[in-house]
């Protein structure tokens, strides 16, 4: 692990996912600073962070407001005097429905948190990393080889364009010292699918998320420390390269489960 002593920013850290990314690189001995739309949301976390002998700090940063985003970058810059990574993690989904009964609001959110703020936070970083080195990780996820997802077609055309973004970056990077990657965590049982937003039309359906997780899904706590580990790869992880946990036995596991959900009749067809 390369990490001990290094700076990383997160986005959309107090909880979830982010969360547990912070704490993982805290654990690997990071100075980490941590961010959240809520004020008391980053203050918790900060005193959690700090209780555990973290040096850490935060600031509250909604990351569809670019002036935010850099407010984060230089926040950390004074307190700690460098970055070494920025983790893109925040995100949003429409939840389990489809696009037509999503509002207008709701897909300006979903585009303004998901995409903006994944390319608000390159635009912030990406000129001091390319001077002074440093890993930019884009959040990527179901939806970035440009699969088709029904019913969450709008958060998984942000992951798809996010893919997209990475490896763009990445190849505008190359003879500099910045390193551009994507992570797919998969499926993690945070709240983003235990208290998913499901359409009525797709009752019959909704109880499908459950064994999905089951087949395939993994802690915060292992994804945040699949992401550190990337994060800490000695030389740098390769410029480009979307990252997934996803893959190998995992995936054949999880596969023979989904057939036999299927096959008992616990997962409804067509979901």
């Amino acid at each position: 692990m390369g990490l001990s002593g290094k700076v990383v920013v997160v986005t959309g850290s107090t909880r979830g996912i982010g969360r547990a990314i912070a704490e993982a690189c805290v654990a690997e001995g990071a100075k980490v600073c941590v961010s959240s739309r809520t004020p008391e949301a980053v203050n918790e976390t900060l005193a959690a962070l700090s209780a555990a002998g973290a040096e850490v700090d935060g600031m509250a940063c909604d990351v569809a407001e670019a002036g935010q985003v850099q407010a984060l970058r230089d926040a950390a810059l004074a307190r700690f005097g460098r970055i070494d990574a920025w983790v893109n993690n925040a995100g949003i989904s429409e939840g389990y429905r489809p696009l037509d009964e999503l509002g207008y609001d709701e897909l300006r959110d979903v585009v303004s948190i998901n995409l903006l703020g994944h390319l608000y936070g390159a635009r912030a970083i990406l000129p001091y990393f390319r001077e002074h080195g440093g890993v930019l990780m884009n959040m990527a996820g179901r939806g970035y080889r440009g699969e088709a997802t029904p019913h969450t077609a709008a958060y998984t055309a942000t992951k798809a364009a996010i893919a997209s973004l990475t490896r763009s970056l990445a190849a505008e990077s190359e003879d500099s010292k910045a390193t551009v990657v994507g992570f797919v965590p998969g499926m993690v049982a945070t709240d983003f699918y235990v208290d998913i937003k499901t359409s009525p039309r797709l009752a019959a359906t909704a109880d499908n998320w459950r064994y999905a997780l089951d087949a395939f899904g993994v802690s915060p706590e292992e994804a945040g420390r699949g992401a550190a580990r990337v994060l800490g790869l000695e030389p740098r992880p390769k410029n480009g390269h979307i990252y997934s946990m996803l893959g190998g036995m995992r995936t054949a596991k999880g596969v023979a489960k989904i057939v036999y959900y299927r096959a008992s009749g616990k997962m409804a067809s067509g979901g």
